[in-house]
């Protein structure tokens, strides 16, 4: 594998700076070198004969860091000849937006020549300065490629999307990643080949796994790596592990992958798999979440997943949220561990949610009927007058403490929102729910 060159802002190929980071050195000069997005770009597909024949058109990138976003930009500018202008939505606003496209504007009349905007970020823009983009786009002022990696379908507003196709980037796989690091220590024009340096098969698996995915991340490792060797040594997994040890794990509190992980942990304890939950709170504690967040998603799985299965899930979860607030971090990852080893061993269910769920649909869609008149406030002479509350019966002047007393309305009379589940506890609600509805049978015969 041969990966050499950068693409200048025109499109055209240049050669890198020797000090440029090994990174950009190694930036692939064709779709050929372009690594990981085979099921997009492989010989055959669409979206490669669009990118070869110019005509690929307005798109989001969308995808985590290090798959080649910026990358696939410049080479669609460089197949369709256009002037590859980059620009930051964390660094600009409308202003700059209207200054780009007055100067592709400029540019085609001038020169003929179209203009790619690659807007990095473009998550970043509120909903006015994304419309920005949007008689631009129409007019065909601009070729508009947007890098994002957060899901444009949250992100993007409608109009845009509308107007862009989407284009889902995957992390590469590791064996790739492994690949390109072998292949930037043997190339001598771009990577680090005169070094003569090597690295063994577990030591490039190790780098390619810290990597999470992303090829820039492990070039800019193994660069670190090198800078630490003499030439003709063996970069090791000691120096790889050591290399990592300050990285910053894949997250974003704002983002998707922050989200991920939560859901990650969610969905396990709702399996009742320890193992798994214990992990992934790990992750998201190690990527740098708020405790806080992982603390509300232990209360949101005892309500919603454990439910009256095991009452007591939800004052766990509770003592949880207090702990960490009352420890902060380091320390408070211990109640938050209990908390989840508790929550994913307890028995589940979720009829809780269904009862809940099925009773707002009833209000929902349904008459919204009267409160029956001995379930009414009887406070004051007017509402005594008109009936409120005759018939109401006292529940602990019974004998059993159930009274033989209708509360639904009669229209709704014999109508099951809660079902209780047969596991834990529910078990002994469900015996306590037909003792009451025994009594109140047995009071009205």
């Amino acid at each position: 594998m041969t990966l050499f060159g950068d693409l200048s802002e025109d499109g055209a190929e240049k050669r890198s700076a020797p000090l440029a980071p090994l990174a950009e050195r190694m930036r692939p000069a064709s779709l050929d070198e372009y690594l990981g997005q085979e099921k997009l770009l492989g010989a055959g597909r669409s979206l490669r004969a669009a990118i070869e024949q110019g005509v690929a058109g307005s798109l989001i990138l969308f995808g985590p860091p290090g798959v080649g976003k910026t990358t696939l930009g410049l080479l669609i500018a460089n197949h369709a000849d256009l002037h590859f202008q980059p620009f930051s939505a964390v660094l600009a606003g409308v202003a700059q937006v209207r200054t780009a496209v007055a100067d592709a504007v400029a540019r085609q009349q001038r020169d003929g020549r179209g203009t790619l905007l690659f807007v990095d970020e473009i998550h970043r823009f509120n909903k006015a300065q994304q419309d920005a983009f949007l008689p631009h786009v129409e007019r065909g002022d601009i070729v508009l490629v947007g890098a994002t990696t957060e899901n444009p379908s949250f992100s993007i507003n409608g109009a845009l999307l509308s107007r862009c196709r989407v284009v889902p980037l995957q992390p590469l796989p590791l064996e790739q990643i492994a690949g390109l690091v072998r292949a930037a220590l043997a190339d001598t024009e771009r990577g680090l080949g005169v070094r003569s340096l090597t690295i063994g098969d577990d030591a490039a698996a190790r780098l390619a796994a810290l990597s999470g995915g992303d090829a820039r991340r492990a070039l800019v490792c193994l660069e670190a790596c090198a800078a630490t060797c003499v030439d003709g040594d063996a970069i090791d997994e000691a120096m790889i592990v050591e290399a990592f040890q300050h990285r910053t794990l894949l997250h974003d509190k704002s983002g998707d992958h922050h989200y991920d992980l939560l859901s990650a942990l969610h969905k396990s304890l709702r399996n009742s798999d320890v193992q798994a939950a214990v992990y992934w709170l790990a992750r998201a504690l190690e990527a740098g979440a708020d405790a806080q967040h992982a603390a509300r998603r232990l209360v949101a799985v005892a309500a919603e997943d454990v439910g009256l299965a095991d009452p007591m899930a939800l004052q766990v979860a509770m003592a949880a949220v207090q702990a960490v607030q009352f420890l902060g971090l380091p320390e408070g990852r211990l109640p938050l561990t209990e908390a989840v080893i508790y929550l994913a061993a307890a028995p589940k269910s979720n009829a809780v949610t269904k009862a809940i769920s099925a009773a707002m649909q009833a209000v929902r869609d349904g008459e919204q009927h009267p409160v029956p008149l001995h379930l009414r406030n009887a406070s004051g002479g007017v509402a005594k007058d008109l009936g409120h509350g005759k018939g109401y019966i006292y529940a602990h002047d019974t004998a059993a403490g159930v009274a033989a007393m209708q509360c639904l309305p009669d229209a709704l009379r014999g109508a099951k929102y809660y079902r209780p589940g047969s596991r834990g506890f529910e078990q002994r609600i469900a015996e306590r729910m037909r003792d009451n509805d025994k009594h109140r049978e047995e009071g009205r015969a």
